[in-house]
Parts: C-alpha cells; sequence; structure tokens
C-alpha cells in the first residue's frame, strides 16, 4: 500500500494535486488503520458451524416459502379463470393463519418430550416459541431458524387441500380447516415422526416429509373433496366425465418451476445443517423428478394417444413427493426407478379417483401427494441403503438396509405401519372436523357462485378485469386436472 500511495504521490506533478493524494491517504489510513498498517492481511477466520447451520435453514425454509408462490400458480393455471381469485386468496390465507397457530400451539405440540407423550402432548415451554422471544446467542438463533423452517413445512401441507377443493368451497369453511390442520393435525402427525413419537420410536424413516407433509395434506383433502362433492357439471347423471379445461397451462407450467426451485429447500434442507451430504440430497432430488415426469409423459402418451402437458407437470411433482422421504437414504440410481415409478403412479391414481370413486380433484393433489407420498414412503423400505443414511445420521438413528438391499422386510414393514396410521388418523380426524363445518356453517357455495364464479360470488372482484368469461366445451380429455 505505502508503493501505490509512493506512485500516486510522483505521478502528481502539480502541488494541489500531490495535497489531495496526501489528503485522501489520510483519510483511509484513518477509515482502514488495519489494512494499511501492514501489507500482508491475516487469513480471516472461518464462520462456526453452528452460525452456517442458521444461514443455511434460513436460506432453505425461505425456498421452501416461495413454493406457496408456486402452488398458487398451479391451482390457479389448473382450474377457471372466474376462480382464480379465490385460490390465490386461499394460498395467501394458508401461510398467513398457519404461521400464527403453529408459532402459537402447533410447535408446542409437534416438539413435545416424546419420553412423555408418544402420542400426543404440549410442551408449554414452547408456545409462542417461549425464550426465543428475544435471543441473545447462537443457541437461542438456532432455536428461531429451526422454528422458521418447520413454519413452511406446516404451511405446505395445509395448502395443499386447496387444490383438491377447489372452485366450490366456501372461503370461511375452508379457513376453520386451516386453522386445525395447522394448530393440531399436522402436528400432532408431525410428532410421531419427526418430534420423538411412536413412530420415531419405532424407526420409521421420512426424512423431508413424505408422508408428514405430503400425504397428511393429501388425506385431509380427500377428506374434504368427498364431502364438498364435485364441481357442478363434473358429472353426468349416468356417471361419465365431463372434462372441465383448465384456463392457463403456462401459469400452471410456471407454477410447477417454482415448486421444483423450492423442493432444494425441502429436501436438501432438511439434513438441518450445512454439510456436504446435502449435494447427494440435491441429486437424488433432481433425479427423481426428471423421472417422474418423463414417466408420466409416455404413459399419458401410450394411453390417450397424444402428449399431455397437464400429466407431465404432475408427473414431475410426483418424483418429488416420491423422492421426499428416501432422498437421503437412497442411491442415484434408486432415486431415477422411485421417480419412474411415481410417475406412472400419479396417471392411474388421477384416473382412478376422477373415474372410479367420482371423486372431483381438480388439480390431482391426492395423487401426486397422497398417493406418491405413501409410494415414497414405502420405497426407504425397498430402497433404502444404511451406507448412504449413515451419513446424514448417528449409528442409533440410521434406517436398516431396504429390502432390495438385503434388509429383509424390517424397514418396509414399519414405513408402512407409519403410512397407514398417519392416513387412518389424518382422514378420520379431518373427516370429522369437515362433517362438522357441512353440518353447521357449510362447506360448498351455490350453484349460481359457482356459475357466476367464486371471484364475484365469495370475494366481489375478478383476476382479470377485461375479459369476458365463457363456458366451452374441450373436444379432447384425458384428465381433468
Amino acid at each position: 500500500m505505502k508503493k501505490l500511495y509512493r506512485n500516486l504521490y510522483n505521478t502528481c506533478t502539480k502541488t494541489t494535486c500531490r495535497k489531495t493524494v496526501s489528503l485522501l491517504a489520510v483519510i483511509l489510513l484513518a477509515i482502514l488503520p488495519s489494512a494499511y498498517a501492514q501489507d500482508a492481511e491475516e487469513p480471516v477466520a472461518a464462520l462456526p458451524q453452528d452460525v452456517a447451520n442458521i444461514v443455511w435453514l434460513c436460506l432453505c425454509a425461505l425456498l421452501v416459502f416461495f413454493m406457496q408462490a408456486g402452488f398458487a400458480m398451479v391451482e390457479t393455471g389448473l382450474t377457471r379463470a372466474k376462480n382464480s381469485v379465490n385460490i390465490m386468496m386461499k394460498n395467501l390465507l394458508d401461510f398467513s393463519l398457519g404461521a400464527l397457530l403453529f408459532w402459537a400451539i402447533g410447535y408446542g405440540i409437534m416438539y413435545c418430550s416424546g419420553d412423555d407423550f408418544n402420542f400426543l402432548g404440549f410442551d408449554g415451554s414452547l408456545a409462542f416459541m417461549g425464550s426465543a422471544n428475544a435471543p441473545t446467542d447462537n443457541a437461542g438463533y438456532g432455536f428461531s431458524a429451526g422454528w422458521f423452517f418447520q413454519v413452511v413445512f406446516a404451511a405446505t401441507a395445509a395448502t395443499i387441500v386447496s387444490g383438491a377443493m377447489a372452485e366450490r368451497t366456501k372461503l370461511s369453511s375452508y379457513l376453520i380447516y386451516t386453522c386445525v390442520i395447522t394448530a393440531l393435525i399436522y402436528p400432532i402427525a408431525g410428532h410421531w415422526i419427526w418430534g420423538g413419537g411412536w413412530l420415531s420410536d419405532m424407526g420409521m424413516r421420512d426424512f423431508a416429509g413424505s408422508t408428514v407433509v405430503h400425504s397428511v395434506g393429501a388425506w385431509a383433502a380427500l377428506a374434504g373433496a368427498i364431502l364438498v362433492g364435485p364441481r357442478l357439471g363434473k358429472y353426468e347423471k349416468d356417471g361419465s366425465v365431463n372434462a372441465i379445461a383448465p384456463h392457463n397451462l403456462p401459469l400452471a407450467t410456471l407454477g410447477v418451476f417454482i415448486l421444483w426451485f423450492g423442493w432444494y429447500g425441502f429436501n436438501p434442507g432438511s439434513t438441518l445443517a450445512a454439510v456436504g451430504g446435502v449435494a447427494h440430497v440435491a441429486v437424488t432430488t433432481t433425479l427423481a423428478a426428471a423421472a417422474g415426469a418423463l414417466a408420466a409423459l409416455f404413459t399419458s402418451w401410450a394411453k390417450f394417444k397424444k402428449p399431455d402437458l397437464s400429466m407431465s407437470l404432475n408427473g414431475a411433482l410426483a418424483g418429488l413427493v416420491g423422492i421426499t422421504a428416501p432422498c437421503a437414504s437412497v442411491s442415484t440410481a434408486s432415486a431415477v426407478i422411485i421417480g419412474l415409478i411415481a410417475g406412472i403412479l400419479v396417471v392411474y391414481s388421477c384416473l382412478f379417483f376422477e373415474r372410479t370413486l367420482k371423486i372431483d380433484d381438480p388439480v390431482g393433489a391426492i395423487s401426486v401427494h397422497g398417493v406418491c407420498g405413501m409410494w415414497g414412503t414405502l420405497a426407504v423400505g425397498i430402497f433404502g441403503e444404511r451406507a448412504i443414511d449413515i451419513q446424514f445420521w448417528s449409528e442409533e438413528t440410521a434406517i436398516q438396509d431396504g429390502l432390495f438391499f438385503g434388509g429383509g422386510f424390517a424397514q418396509l414393514g414399519t414405513q408402512a405401519l407409519g403410512a397407514l396410521a398417519v392416513f387412518v388418523f389424518i382422514f378420520v380426524s379431518m373427516y370429522i372436523v369437515f362433517l362438522i363445518v357441512k353440518s353447521t356453517i357449510g362447506l360448498r357455495v351455490t350453484d349460481e357462485e359457482q356459475i357466476q364464479g367464486l371471484d364475484i360470488g365469495e370475494h366481489g372482484n375478478v383476476a382479470y378485469g377485461d375479459f369476458v368469461y365463457e363456458e366451452k366445451p374441450t373436444a379432447h380429455s384425458t384428465t381433468n386436472i
């Protein structure tokens, strides 16, 4: 630095110029004394691991939060234009209500002491985040980061129902559901697996939430879709299916890409620490999603003689959901197989719910998040490898080898029991909740509101102010999603 100053000083021929250079040097020396006191700076110390973990969790939580935008785009694009405002409102309120209720109640249920409450409990010290209201050290900041990461997962589970019950559900009734699932139902199921509950004690593994998040939302959606009934005009008296065309597939496509992007916070972030293993999780996540999209594409192409975009989009999401539980437990080759099977499953599952069970799910949420969530949970017991999983967990908590890797049926049986237990609990409890709501304030809007659109009936507003909505029959029908 002294050499630089001398060179500048010598190049100035005028006295005024030299005085200016000298004055600047004095100012810089006063502001940055350590930088000019020595020519060679000391190396900057690396960030402590706990600080790196906090930053990593917050970054991943932000990615998962952005998935709310993806859900809003997918659900709006795959439904009709006249209901767009209603869907956007539900996605906004899912997170707004869910964040407050998970802060006040849900977190205390989900992470209460597993030693004392294996099935259900409440830790009052965690209510309203307890002492973390004003953290003063890394332990407090770490607690806040953990809550922030968990609340976006709770909101994801809640918002899955919005798409399955779209275009015919009262907003007021939907808000009651949102409060119940984020404050009570999701935290209870989450405690069983992630909070030290009975399924965790049995050794069930769900790394990032195929069951805890996605299946919980999907089975709640199944109960709601059954009780609210299909959209007006969806089925004829003879049971035949009428296609209700989506209004904006480009918007839905954008939503899927946003969800895929956000999933890199969902799965790699579930390491809960800034460790090298996040790279492997990101790779398995990518491969399963790509395989799911291609599998759904070719399955729908073979079945309907046309490559179906909506099915391909849901195929990518199916692969993502399917790999969410086993992403840290399987090899890259296994991830591709898991994604391929998920992509095939989602096509036939959508058709089964729509045509056989006559359950109207406008966006295919039950199939994507429920059926493929269950598949991903079982995949841990089929393709899981202890040698991979041990990199993320201690010797005591790592999974057993899966069925295809010499572990027998032990881990698969545990996974199946956990998936079944969560299905029964969520479906029964949410069926009761929706039934109570239906019997009191009602679940369904009137036929007139459905024809006019929920944007006008529920909100007195429209998403596309200068457009005229017109129902048109579609010549090509594949899935209704």
